[in-house]
């Protein structure tokens, strides 16, 4: 019995053994993501493991598990334009590695590859495109400083093995000082805009009254002509009219009472 016992032992210590090696000679690639296989005695191997379980030797090799998918990063900046004026300026990008040449960013920057090469040059290339806009410029003109630094930017990524899936400013603000100027400005031009609408509101009250005037003289002149010519007769002819008007509203209104002349009156009047 103790013998058969001591058998089951050894033979269950013999398959940990075995599961136990046979677990640390296999890793997995989950999706999304690469293996790069650091040997002890040669270095960096060139090949690159895609997702899946692989093999490797124990002890004399270790995977290093990478990401490839597209992840952002935003870099902030604090750089002056070509007229001095201080830019707050914040670049987002999105980027990803080259699965193919992860072995050479292992080598050459690290795990940590996105933390050590995008803020470095994303930083240099941003103080050199902003030098070349004044303020209003970079307002105005947004997207052309987009586009350059995207084509700058994509042309030093590709250098490290990077491919940047979009790039775009997200905020881009002055300094307190541009800004109060730039609020000034805005007021004096609003207070322009007014004093050129009151003005040119008098010259048109003006204008209209000039033509007024000239209409009142036109017609005076008219009514002198008239009277030359016909005499008191257009007078008369507004009296007229003006006595038929006044007849026509005393005969249409309810409070008028019209009483015969002379005595042939009658009141209705209750004797006693």
């Amino acid at each position: 019995m103790d013998k058969a016992m001591r058998r089951l032992t050894w033979l269950g210590a013999g398959v940990a053994g075995v599961g136990a090696c046979v677990q640390s000679c296999l890793y997995n690639v989950d999706g999304g993501h690469r293996a790069v296989i650091y040997d002890y005695a040669r270095g960096v191997l060139p090949d690159v493991k895609g997702e899946g379980t692989h093999f490797r030797i124990p002890i004399l090799q270790r995977p290093v598990i990478m990401d490839v998918r597209s992840r952002p990063r935003n870099v902030h900046a604090s750089t002056p334009s070509k007229d001095l004026q201080t830019v707050n300026i914040t670049l987002r990008v999105l980027f990803r590695p080259v699965p193919e040449k992860l072995p050479s960013i292992y080598t050459q920057i690290g795990v940590n590859y996105d933390d050590v090469v995008l803020p470095s040059y994303t930083f240099e290339l941003l103080r050199a495109v902003v030098a070349q806009f004044d303020a209003s410029e970079l307002i105005t003109q947004r997207e052309i400083v987009s586009q350059q630094i995207n084509e700058l930017l994509a042309k030093r990524a590709e250098e490290s093995h990077l491919v940047l899936d979009d790039v775009s400013l997200t905020h881009l603000t002055f300094g307190k000082e541009f800004t109060h100027a730039v609020e000034l400005k805005q007021v004096a031009q609003q207070e322009a805009e007014r004093a050129r609408y009151v003005v040119e509101k008098a010259e048109q009250i003006k204008q209209a009254s000039i033509i007024t005037a000239e209409g009142d003289s036109q017609a005076a002149d008219m009514l002198s002509t008239a009277f030359q010519n016909v005499g008191d007769g257009l007078i008369e002819l507004r009296k007229l009219e003006a006595a038929e008007e006044i007849a026509d509203n005393l005969a249409t209104s309810p409070n008028i009472t019209y009483l015969p002349g002379g005595k042939n009156m009658l009141l209705n009047i209750a004797t006693r």
